[in-house]
């Protein structure tokens, strides 16, 4: 009797090896209909959806190109001013966009964090992933148009571009996980931050080039992360351009302190978060 029900009975997974592989199945799971609700709430009820999102830095950079014309005769490169600032505002709006989705992404998915099956980190990827979907098409259709109506000549670097996109992905990512523990901690966080963001708009070398400043004040923007990616950026665009103070190295050092330490608080302090 006794073989007969051992023989019978279902084999329970040895030291759990099974469970990894159901957990990472869940998890995509859990990713893919975050994603899928995240471009639902986002962009289908709203006017426009996606084209919304495309219209607005066009818009911004349009207004730009057209002010500064009556102010300079030429911008610091290239012969077109919308070309020259659609590369240094794009990667800061996508790096804006990332940090804040990032930074919000545990309070957007709150409700859903509830069900097991549902983790803050599958919360977090989806916003992620989506995020950085939506900004990549959104500058390779801005770039597009704008090299195709204006007729500028470049010579594109793709591996200064693709580092370029890569640097801002990891400052975007870093930034916003450290800033989504503390916005779930401390919400007024939130409020300091938008305060304390808002001048980079200024000082992360949209409007200008920061080779020809002068020693000390070169070096003090240097410190900006930004800085290093939108030089960069102009790198890829512009033959004549070498980017000769960018470095990877320190932005991808930025972005990787702030993104481990974020994971390792939200880790500690995550059920506490959910409980607020």
């Amino acid at each position: 009797m006794t073989e007969v029900t051992s023989s019978c009975a279902t084999p329970l997974p040895s030291g759990g090896v099974r469970l990894p592989a159901r957990r990472k199945m869940a998890s995509l799971r859990a990713v893919v209909a975050l994603i899928l609700r995240e471009m639902s709430t986002a962009y289908g009820r709203s006017p426009g959806g996606y084209v919304w999102t495309i219209l607005e830095p066009v818009g911004g950079l349009l207004m730009l190109s057209f002010v500064f014309s009556f102010l300079v005769r030429s911008p610091p490169l290239g012969s077109s001013f919308l070309v020259f600032y659609a590369t240094g505002m794009l990667p800061f709006m996508a790096y804006n966009a990332l940090s804040n989705k990032t930074a919000t992404a545990i309070k957007f998915s709150r409700p859903l964090l509830a069900y097991p099956s549902v983790t803050y980190v599958d919360a977090i990827v989806a916003r992620i992933i989506l995020e950085s979907m939506t900004q990549l098409i959104v500058g390779l259709v801005i770039f597009t148009g704008a090299l195709m109506w204006t007729g500028e000549a470049v010579s594109l670097n793709f591996g200064a571009i693709t580092m370029a996109v890569a640097m801002t992905l990891a400052l975007g990512v870093g930034v916003g996980l450290l800033n989504s523990f503390l916005n779930s901690m401390f919400p007024v966080w939130a409020t300091l931050w938008a305060v304390l963001n808002r001048p980079l708009f200024l000082l992360s070398g949209i409007f200008f080039l920061v080779d020809p400043l002068p020693e000390q004040y070169r070096d003090i923007m240097l410190y900006n992360p930004l800085v290093h990616v939108l030089s960069m950026m102009r790198a890829g665009f512009y033959a004549t351009y070498d980017a000769p103070y960018a470095s990877p190295l320190y932005v991808f050092t930025f972005a990787i302190i702030p993104a481990v330490l974020g994971m390792l608080l939200l880790h500690r302090y995550h059920k506490d978060i959910l409980e607020l």
